[in-house]
């Protein structure tokens, strides 16, 4: 009888099987489907269940348009706002060191953990009529909270960490020593920063602004808190289907839904085919 090699039978015994390896994929996309595209698909088949004209009727009512739009205009100028900020913080946590820097960074990621409803309350108590700054600002004719700035406020605080976490590993790779020529050619800090270290992250300050954009296109529990919900004032998308919920009507709330979905959806693939076509998949 011949004898197998003991090399032999340790490869054969450790070849990966493809069962596993299929059952590995099988368990994955199985779970992908149950937790994101069964609901999206429930969703989709309720908003367009009574055809197209429903929907239709649903989506262009006077409050689902103004609600809409609100949420569109109050995500755009949080977005700018905190692509800018954040990009200035970020690069103020790289590029200096100063007391507190450690715990500094490590409280930008607060509002991940935070609850928004949480959020929402403590907008509420800072900025409310009987609170410090809420009072002093009403007392002068300007409302922030169960008011438009509310909603702003609002978005900045739960999205603001997003451009900072995604410039941030992209200073700390890039080379300095373009920055230290252009400080010795004399170029200005400003300068420095235009020429040299801007081109340099704009793609990662580029898809933090998209992602914090996308984020706020959904943000409904500090909303519900501080905007007062009042219809073609300061009701937004994500609170306007949960009113509709509430007065029994599915269909409005899925076809609001599915225009938030698409948007959102619509922003992610943008972002990644532009990460690609300039080779920074990565980022």
């Amino acid at each position: 009888m011949t004898s197998v090699p003991a090399s032999t039978r340790v490869v054969a015994s450790t070849a990966p099987r493809p069962w596993g390896r299929w059952g590995l994929r099988v368990a994955v996309a199985s779970y992908l489907g149950f937790m994101i595209l069964l609901p999206l698909a429930a969703v989709l088949q309720r908003g367009f269940a009574d055809g197209l004209t429903a929907f239709w009727q649903e989506l262009t009512s006077q409050t689902a348009m103004d609600a809409l739009r609100l949420t569109l205009l109050t995500a755009a100028i949080m977005a700018v706002v905190n692509t800018v900020m954040g990009t200035l913080t970020a690069y103020v946590l790289v590029r200096y060191d100063f007391p507190g820097r450690r715990w500094l960074d490590g409280l930008i990621d607060m509002p991940f953990a935070i609850p928004t409803l949480v959020t929402g309350v403590m907008l509420v108590t800072l900025y409310g009529p009987q609170g410090v700054i809420g009072g002093f600002l009403e007392a002068r004719g300007v409302s922030v909270i169960f008011a438009r700035p509310g909603i702003i406020l609002a978005l900045l605080l739960v999205s603001y960490p997003f451009v900072i976490r995604a410039v941030q590993p992209v200073l700390l790779e890039a080379e300095r020593s373009q920055e230290e020529a252009a400080h010795t050619l004399g170029a200005s800090g400003w300068t420095t920063f235009r020429r040299v270290v801007f081109p340099t992250i704009r793609p990662a300050v580029i898809s933090g602004g998209l992602l914090a954009f996308a984020r706020a296109l959904g943000e409904f529990g500090s909303i519900v808190v501080v905007a007062g919900n009042i219809p073609g004032r300061t009701l937004t998308a994500p609170v306007y289907i949960f009113q509709q919920i509430e007065s029994e009507n599915p269909r409005g709330a899925s076809a609001m839904s599915i225009i938030l979905l698409g948007l959102s959806f619509a922003l992610l693939l943008a972002l990644d085919w532009w990460q690609q076509r300039k080779g920074l998949r990565h980022v």
